[in-house]
């Protein structure tokens, strides 16, 4: 077997095909984007690049056949926060075959122990953690959901012969439109509304610097203090998200709570997109578009696909959350279009959540894991902290 280092253009595109390979008998696959995969690896595209570095590799038999794949990286702004300096490992691809994934691993073990790392974390992503994180270990009878990573079940079996332990796993719910949300959710939207100076509303594109501005009010200080060398963003780069969003959002499934008028809490929502990419085949070129375009119009789109929950910390735990959800509930059942709404990335360190999931009767659809892979037998292995 060899090891190729990623250095050209050529090396780059054997990097995105390794997946076609890998998955060619998988029905329920749907590639990636090219274009987001490429991005992430793009330090004119991907912010990540302004505290950190990356590297990637591919892998080929004795034949030149290509056999897997694997990028390593370093966000300084986190790599130390931890006990031990810990990089992250990811893109990870691979035949069923430990000697190939240890090479792969080992590969990029080396490179990050050279700039003094003493962990990884993967499979996981060189920027957000909405997209391309984690090891799937169940939901394999269904197709994936746009950005989530998917995999052949015996790569858990490569991850954790290698020594990597389960750090924390992420979990993905689905609820069904015809569902029976319980009583309380209604009980707790009423009071909320009716009592306590509350109201909901929805985005509504032509005043888009007005929800910027609210979203990054909740999004700054929501995550500003339960997120390590959090940066808070800023109204031009909310702006331009909620651009790129347009293509993939309805403006009803994007949802702000007010306070007497103050922002303090937010879900968003977009368009389940795999539904529609998977007739693409991962490529975005002026026929992919034209293919969007045409089983958008068919209305290939009836799942929704929500990507946060953003409240306020001094307006948590008042039953936001359900206000939230009934209000995108009433929607979704008057319109009587969409089918279900896909719930993503809810960590086992965050039982509030888990809770909340369960308490409306969503089914967890997937579960993921993210490994994390001790250098040293002196140092000592814990799971992600409860928030």
């Amino acid at each position: 077997m060899e090891i190729i280092r990623v250095a050209n253009k050529k090396t780059e595109n054997e990097f995105i095909r390794v997946p076609h390979f890998i998955y060619a008998t998988d029905s329920n696959w749907i590639p990636h984007l090219e274009s987001d995969v490429k991005a992430v690896f793009d330090p004119k595209k991907n912010q990540a690049f302004q505290a950190g570095e990356i590297c990637r590799w591919i892998l080929k038999d004795s034949n030149g056949r290509l056999i897997g794949r694997v990028s390593a990286f370093i966000n300084k702004n986190l790599a130390y926060t931890e006990k031990q300096p810990t990089g992250g490992v990811g893109f990870f691809e691979c035949i069923n075959n430990k000697e190939a994934a240890s090479l792969l691993f080992d590969t990029a073990r080396k490179w990050l122990e050279e700039k003094g790392i003493q962990a990884m974390d993967g499979p996981i992503n060189f920027g957000e953690k909405d997209r391309f994180w984690g090891l799937m270990i169940d939901g394999f009878a269904d197709e994936p959901p746009y950005l989530l990573n998917y995999n052949p079940p015996y790569y858990k079996e490569l991850f954790e012969a290698y020594g990597f332990q389960n750090y924390y796993e992420q979990y993905v719910y689905r609820i069904y439109a015809d569902a029976q949300l319980p009583p309380i959710m209604e009980k707790k939207f009423q009071r909320l509304t009716k009592t306590q100076g509350y109201h909901f509303e929805h985005l509504k594109m032509k005043n888009l610097d007005k929800y910027a501005v609210d979203f990054i009010t909740i999004y700054n200080k929501a995550w500003s203090g339960s997120h390590k060398n959090f940066k808070p963003m800023t109204k031009e780069k909310a702006i331009m998200t909620f651009r790129r969003m347009k293509p993939v959002v309805d403006e009803e499934l994007v949802v702000f709570a007010y306070h007497y008028g103050e922002p303090v809490a937010f879900f968003i929502n977009i368009l389940e997109i795999n539904q529609i990419l998977k007739h693409t085949k991962g490529k975005m070129n002026w026929f992919g578009k034209l293919k969007f375009m045409y089983y958008k119009w068919r209305g290939k789109c009836r799942v929704i696909y929500g990507l946060v929950f953003g409240v306020v910390p001094e307006y948590q735990n008042r039953g936001l959350e359900s206000g939230l959800i009934m209000t995108f509930r009433d929607i979704v059942i008057n319109r009587g279009y969409y089918e279900s709404l896909i719930i993503n990335w809810i960590g086992d360190f965050n039982p509030k959540m888990v809770k909340l999931m369960d308490h409306t009767g969503a089914k967890r659809n997937y579960t993921l894991i993210t490994y994390r892979k001790l250098f040293s037998d002196e140092l000592e292995f814990e799971r992600h902290a409860v928030i």
